[in-house]
């Protein structure tokens, strides 16, 4: 028989259960090590202590942010096979218990940038918390216009961490952005690709060309990917690293553009799935190998 403390021991791990899940914390931790990976190729000597609280920021920024995605859609994660067993869904957490979870994440993020380093920082990451929460969340039932606004926060991290520690903008933390941000579309388009069925029972219109998983998507989502192969040597020549770090972005933006053309000769969801795959490889070997080899 369980008895009235046990349940109240279960219901309190399952409510922290439902928080970590709430913060998706395998893509807030994604944006800490972006966030991270851009303080760190700024500074000359990095301050560990600095790198944590940047770390920490960009995951309590982002968890705030997915906490309002999820708040404006919970009624549309019931119908998705992959999002009706989130927290909101589940009423394993009210929208009243979320919402104050993200306004505290988004105040202590916040405060992080702030106070540990500097107002431009923050502002960058306030304008990113309302750009994924409040434009891009409802424009996903809109047309693919939403992919282009969601890559804008989601380009923002290595930009973040860059102005983090220099407190200025350039070139440098530019092209950081541009790199993010034009891999963002291959990644977004994938998924939607390979989730195309369960975006529809939900309204949500991902794919460029009216919908159309077919060879003039492919194409598209071709030219994306094709700017990631020049971006690649921009910060060699920008001086922010070696050369050796530049070929092996550019040699990973060529593999990354080589499974757009077989999506293209193959425009089948096993295709859109590999080129998923290769998106979540192509980023965190890019940013490895510029710290690796920064100058």
């Amino acid at each position: 028989m369980v008895t009235t403390e046990e349940n109240s021991s279960i219901g309190i791990a399952g409510k922290a259960r439902a928080y970590f899940e709430l913060m998706k914390f395998r893509l807030s931790g994604l944006v800490a090590f972006s966030g991270a990976f851009g303080y760190s190729l700024a500074v000359d000597v990095i301050d560990w202590s600095e790198l944590m609280w940047i770390s920490l920021a960009g995951m309590f920024i982002t968890g705030a942010a997915n906490i309002v995605n999820q708040i404006i859609e919970k009624d549309l994660d019931k119908l998705m096979k992959r999002t009706k067993v989130r927290p909101l869904p589940t009423e394993r957490l009210s929208v009243k218990e979320s919402a104050f979870f993200g306004l505290v994440l988004l105040i202590l993020a916040t405060s992080i940038l702030f106070t540990v380093f500097n107002a431009k920082a923050g502002l960058l990451s306030i304008l990113s918390f309302f750009l994924y929460g409040f434009v891009y969340t409802p424009l996903k039932r809109v047309g693919p216009i939403s992919v282009f606004v969601g890559a804008i926060p989601g380009a923002f991290p290595p930009m973040i961490g860059w102005v983090a520690a220099t407190n200025h903008f350039g070139l440098e933390p530019g092209i950081l952005f541009a790199i993010q941000f034009f891999w963002q579309f291959p990644h977004f388009w994938a998924i939607a690709w390979v989730a195309d069925d369960d975006y529809q029972r939900a309204g949500f219109k991902m794919l460029p060309n009216n919908g159309h998983k077919d060879l003039r998507t492919a194409i598209t989502i071709m030219i994306y990917t094709l700017f990631l192969v020049p971006c690649g040597f921009v910060p060699y020549l920008l001086n922010m690293t070696g050369v050796n770090s530049a070929m092996i972005a550019v040699l990973c933006g060529i593999l990354f553009l080589s499974q757009t053309f077989y999506l293209m000769m193959k425009p089948t969801d096993k295709s859109a799935l590999m080129m998923m795959f290769g998106s979540f490889i192509y980023l965190p070997i890019v940013q490895i190998a510029y710290l690796m080899d920064k100058v």
